[in-house]
């Protein structure tokens, strides 16, 4: 039989657990609290129009002028070589980003309850990111997979020939799923989201990105603008995302001209001495 000492401590363990769950939930669904959220409002809505009219003429671009030509410039579907290629695409898939990302906030807050002070602080803006992130890729794929429904265009090997403009409507099948790139819309939402929390990484994720899109086109799985088009819808999904976490000063903050930065966070050092306190005997 458990000890009386043992039995509180652990129903205090998750009472601050529940606590923890509560207001984080609490804080993400309050009105804004930031003082300049309707400039950042206003400039989020201007960056977006610019983007889904520059970025929506280059898509139709596309599939006027490339998409059926890309199609024979690339290797036949199934070609042994590209197992490389296959294992790098799924970087960019979404449930494993996401499954990821729930992991490490579950691991953020099951440590929670056992930190005081300044572990506490570091733990609290280290998931505040983390949950960004998570919502930052989770509501581009969201928007993508409505978008891939509506429009039903068929995947580059469907059909038997290349046409670019071949549709089916409300399909709800894998076939004609193809726009847009849901690895793509992955791959730039995380990308945008790490970046604008770490903006050192910004190269490096930007890499990361367009060799996600960039597989998706060798191994006959997309066309050229479903590519770009998963770019724009993870881009312009990641950033509504971000506007909201400022808007209520998390994570971000808001500068006089509208434009959002990230608030200073904790260092690696600090991480890991929170995980080496928490865990240790």
């Amino acid at each position: 039989m458990p000890a009386r000492g043992e039995v509180g401590a652990s129903s205090n363990y998750f009472a601050r657990l529940g606590l923890f769950a509560w207001l984080s939930l609490a804080q993400l669904v309050h009105r804004p609290s930031h003082s300049r959220h309707a400039e950042a409002a206003r400039r989020y809505a201007r960056h977006s129009l610019f983007l889904i009219a520059g970025i929506g003429a280059a898509i139709i671009v596309l599939m006027y002028a490339l998409d059926a030509t890309e199609i024979s410039w690339m290797p036949p579907r199934g070609t042994a070589w590209l197992w490389p290629i296959r294992i790098l695409t799924d970087f960019g898939k979404s449930a494993y980003v996401l499954w990821l990302l729930a992991a490490m906030l579950f691991v953020v807050a099951i440590v929670f309850p056992l930190a005081r002070g300044t572990a506490r602080a570091v733990l609290i803006g280290s998931g505040s990111r983390i949950l960004f992130i998570f919502f930052a890729v989770l509501l581009p794929v969201l928007m993508g997979e409505i978008i891939k429904d509506i429009v039903g265009r068929g995947r580059p090997f469907v059909g038997g020939q290349a046409n670019a403009f071949n549709f089916s409507h409300f399909a709800g099948t894998e076939a004609y799923a193809s726009f847009p790139s849901g690895h793509a819309t992955t791959a730039f939402a995380l990308a945008f989201a790490v970046a604008a929390v770490w903006p050192h990484l910004r190269a490096v994720m930007l890499v990361y990105a367009v060799m996600i899109g960039a597989s998706r086109l060798v191994l006959l799985a997309h066309h050229p603008s479903d590519v770009l088009a998963g770019a724009l819808v993870g881009v312009i999904g990641a950033m509504l995302v971000r506007y909201w976490f400022a808007a209520r000063h998390l994570a971000f903050t808001i500068r006089r001209d509208g434009a959002i930065e990230p608030l200073a966070g904790p260092s690696l050092g600090h991480l890991k001495r929170v995980a080496r306190n928490a865990f240790a005997p």
